[in-house]
Formats: C-alpha cells, structure tokens, sequence
C-alpha cells in the first residue's frame, strides 16, 4: 500500500477538536478533555498508533456501550502495599490515572506497591502512566493484556492466540535529564500501526503479519479484511494475525503479559473469546511502583543518567549517526510537534472531520 500524503495540525486545534468531539458525544467535558489530552500525548511523542486515530473507534464503542463515560475505580481488595481494582469499562483516559496515582500513594507510604487493574477500557499509551509515575519520582514496571483481544500468533503458529501486549519500564529523570522509558509491543508492531498503515501512513516492516497459510506479509488487510478510505477498521474481519517481535522472546514475554495483566488481576486473557467473534475489549494491567529512597540507592536518577550517557558514548555502527536511550526519540518528537503541528494521513483526518460532522462539532479552519 503507497504511502499517503500527510496533513498537519496545530497540536492545541487538533486536541480542541478532538475534545469537542468526545463531549458532543456525551462525556462530560473534564472526561472529553482528559480524553483527548492523553491521545494527543501519543500523537506527540510519535506514537500515532495510539493517538487521536483512535478517536472514531472510540466513539463507535461508547454509543455501542462497549466502553462507558463518567467511570471510576473499584476497589475489589487492597492493603498497604497491594491493590486489585476493576476499572467497570470505563475510558482508559479515566482510569489509567485512578490506578496509577493509587499505586503512587501506596509506593510512597511503603517503598513499594503493586495494582492489579482488569477492565479498563483502552488505557492508550502507557508510557503515559509510567512517566504519571516518574514525574513523582517512581521507578514503575507494566504489563498489560486485552481480555478478547486475540490479534497476535504465537512462536511457530499462525492463530491469533495474544493480544499486542505491551511492556513498559519508566525511570524518574534526573534533574538536567529526562527520563528513561521503555514502552513496546511484544508484537512486532503494535495494532494501531497497522492501522496507521491502512489509512495510507508508514509502511509496515517487513514479516509484521502472518496469513493463515503460513505467508508472512505487510498487508494491512491480512488484519482487517478488505479496506475503504473511510470503512472501520476492525480486526475481527480479517483472517491473519501480527507476529511477536524475536520470535520465541516476544512470544514468551506476550505469553507472561497475559498470565499478569489477564490470569493474576482476576481479569480475562485474549483469548478464547466465548461466542468466537471479538465484542467489548478491554485492558489489564498488572504495575509495579518502586520509590527509590527506600533501596537505599543514592542520587538514583543522576547515576541512572550517567550510565546513560556512558552508553551513548559507544561508538555507532554507522558514522553520523547516534546511539540513542529509551525515550530520546519520544522527547525529541514532542518538541518537534509542539512547535511545528501533528502530521496525520489524509484519510486519518478525514475520518476524525466526519465523526465531527456526524455529531454536529464545529469543524477546524486547519
């Protein structure tokens, strides 16, 4: 699939926008803004794949009753140092930070605590709760699955058996440093890159799907089935899988991610689905939360930095260019978007000005 021309927007206009689109919707206008303030945060810091493209598969699930506004937290057993919490399918915009400031507190008071999260709808990008964590000064570790979300073929198979799965490590920043992060996929690409993809943006590596014969492949319909400029994408129409990243190692990491954030926070894994056809998704997570004054690590951040910066000192590969840490590219991404605009594919842009239009939002001079 050619790659389409992009179209960019003022980040402030395109978070506006989309924050008018979820309260004409019928969130209440904290929620919408909450909403669209974290989904732009992914279009920031480059991660398209979990930003405002969501935003049609959004509002298609909350006027299907798939994911609820105006949620909170339930605690279902805690102590000083634990908690399990069921996020009753509310947006993940809204629960995410519910569970992540509990597990703060609870790290805080104690050194160390761990919050086990089921039913939250989709939690978006979550390094957004580990830097939630690190701007408190939190080392934070998550893992996290989607109960019926079967995308994703095992080491050596071809059925959909994981979901995506994300793994994500955040380490607070130093003073003069920003922070450490690692947020990945244990698949080879995340689902939302496929639908980047499929809306004409950048092209997938190669390998990144597997069809049910066996063939590997870059197309975008292996996942969605047959494709239209404005048709939902919707994973349950297609009838081949993404593939883990490092073979048998993403698989077994995308394997534990579900026995955490799916089996251990009393949630459900991605699979099998009851009636074999994909209905409410939603995430687990299962997070870690370490204060490092209690470890008895002195001047954390700063040595954490300074291996750092020992690491990029390594000579690249190839001349000209550099060694980079976790989270460089996503600091670096952001300041670049915030001064210059978001660029989106043409079709992405179109999709999210006719969910505008449906529901009557005043559409932006961009």
């Amino acid at each position: 699939m050619a790659e389409l021309a992009t179209h960019t927007v003022p980040a402030a206009t395109l978070e506006r926008f989309v924050a008018d689109i979820f309260a004409a919707a019928g969130c209440a206008r904290k929620e919408a803004d909450r909403i669209s303030y974290h989904l732009m945060g992914a279009n920031l810091t480059g991660h398209d794949s979990h930003g405002i493209i969501r935003t049609p598969r959004y509002i298609q699930w909350l006027q299907e009753g798939k994911v609820l506004a105006g949620q909170s937290l339930t605690i279902v057993t805690e102590s000083p140092t634990h908690a399990v919490v069921d996020g009753n399918f509310g947006f993940g915009q809204t629960i995410g930070p519910l569970a992540v400031d509990l597990g703060i507190a609870k790290a805080k008071a104690t050194g160390m605590s761990a919050i086990a999260l089921r039913c939250s709808g989709h939690i978006g990008r979550i390094g957004d709760w580990a830097e939630r964590a690190a701007a408190q000064g939190l080392v934070s570790i998550h893992f996290v699955n989607v109960a019926e979300g079967e995308l994703v073929a095992p080491y050596g198979g071809v059925d959909r058996r994981f979901s995506t799965n994300p793994v994500c490590i955040g380490v607070p920043p130093s003073a003069d440093a920003p922070m450490l992060l690692l947020d990945m996929a244990t698949s080879l690409v995340a689902e939302g890159k496929v639908l980047v993809a499929s809306n004409g943006g950048k092209k997938l590596p190669e390998g990144a799907l597997i069809r049910p014969d066996g063939v590997r492949t870059t197309d975008p319909e292996t996942l969605y089935g047959p494709l239209g400029p404005l048709v939902p994408r919707d994973p349950g129409n297609g009838e081949g899988a993404l593939r883990a990243f490092g073979e048998h190692k993403g698989s077994g990491l995308a394997f534990m991610c579900e026995i955490l954030a799916g089996v251990l926070t009393g949630g459900a894994t991605s699979g099998p689905i009851p009636s074999g056809k994909r209905g409410r998704i939603s995430n687990g997570m299962f997070s870690i939360y370490l204060d490092p004054a209690h470890f008895g690590a002195t001047d954390f951040a700063a040595k954490a930095m300074d291996y750092a910066a020992y690491v990029k000192a390594s000579r690249p590969e190839i001349p000209g260019q550099e060694v980079l840490v976790p989270g460089e590219t996503e600091a670096r991404t952001r300041a670049e978007r915030l001064a210059n605009g978001v660029p989106l594919q043409v079709n992405t842009w179109e999709a999210l000005l006719d969910v505008g239009r449906k529901l009557g939002v005043a559409l932006p001079n961009a």
